[in-house]
């Protein structure tokens, strides 16, 4: 397993430098520029060109591309053209809070697919598979911005009883125990827009591979032989039924995070997402590039892990 995950690094590390060479080829290609964002429009032609080669700007793509690379590989990212701050110092405030939300949807998303898909399947065909299903549907179809603005609507424009955005209460101290709890209400009605939509399509996959594996000639045996309902259903069918929904879970990945975009927008939660779209519009390169490389170099990570618990779950699987 250990030379299995050092030979995975090791091959991801041409496909980041291509991802690298992609992304900062496409980003310089934006139409306007980065001189719409650094340059006051009253400078003349010797200021212009004085700011241009302070960024570097004024070398070739290729230079430019190779000093870049040679900055993001000891963690200096560069500094904003907007607010000319550092775009490390930018990404440690943004990061954690995006951590944050992505951790817990994906959580809540899992725990709840996984139990609704068991159910369902153990309920085939039965008035609770049917609303379960119902629901399913309604989950894959309702966009995230229309549930989220839903929403707010109910619980926290009508009802009072949830934040409408943020990610904690402005104008308030609080002692650490209701500091939590403050934080942990912000969270509820992001989470759950975030994994929604998740929860309806992985809970589908989860019960066709639960019914799936049920109708295997080793689970008739072990009910042959006695066992009971509830060990047949954890030890030997829950474990198996996993292994097609560790492979869903991967490639939605990055749904999940571009799901996270949308709902980090529509509750003013101060994470990555919206710093994208805040460095999109105004032409941030070198913010746009942090990011777009830490979202692929997690993408890769969390592929990784799931073949690695496709050795955990299936002892068959065996990585040399």
């Amino acid at each position: 397993m250990g030379r299995y995950i050092i030979r995975r690094l090791l091959q991801a590390i041409p496909l980041l430098l291509l991802i690298s060479v992609f992304m900062f080829s496409l980003i310089h290609l934006l139409p306007g520029g980065a001189d719409a964002v650094i340059f006051n429009p009253r400078l003349d032609a010797a200021g212009r060109a004085a700011i241009r080669a302070s960024f570097g700007l004024d070398q070739p793509i290729y230079i430019q591309y190779l000093k870049w690379l040679a900055n993001t590989l000891t963690g200096n990212f560069g500094f904003s053209f907007s607010n000319h701050l550092s775009v490390s110092s930018i990404l440690a405030v943004r990061f954690p809070a995006t951590i944050e939300l992505f951790s817990f949807s994906l959580l809540f998303a899992l725990i709840f697919a996984i139990i609704l898909g068991v159910v369902s399947a153990v309920r085939q065909n039965t008035a609770t598979d049917y609303t379960l299903t119902v629901i399913s549907y309604f989950g894959i179809a309702m966009p995230a911005f229309i549930l989220g603005l839903f929403l707010q609507d109910i619980f926290a424009v009508q009802l009072h009883i949830l934040p409408v955005s943020g990610t904690e209460s402005l104008g308030y101290t609080f002692d650490a125990f209701n500091s939590l709890l403050d934080k942990a209400t912000h969270l509820i009605l992001p989470v759950i827009t975030l994994a929604f939509l998740f929860i309806a399509a992985w809970s589908r996959f989860m019960r066709s591979s639960m019914i799936d594996v049920i109708k295997q000639d080793y689970m008739r045996t072990a009910r042959a032989k006695g066992v009971s309902p509830i060990n047949i259903l954890v030890q030997h069918a829950l474990r198996n039924a996993l292994i097609p929904l560790i492979t869903v879970v991967a490639i939605d990945f990055g749904g999940v995070a571009g799901g996270a975009v949308i709902t980090e927008g529509i509750y003013a939660w101060p994470g990555m997402g919206s710093l994208f779209f805040d460095s999109l519009e105004s032409r941030d390169f070198p913010v746009l590039l942090a990011i777009l490389m830490l979202s692929a170099i997690f993408v890769l990570v969390f592929n990784l892990v799931a073949d690695i618990l496709y050795g955990v779950m299936d002892p068959r699987i065996r990585y040399n």
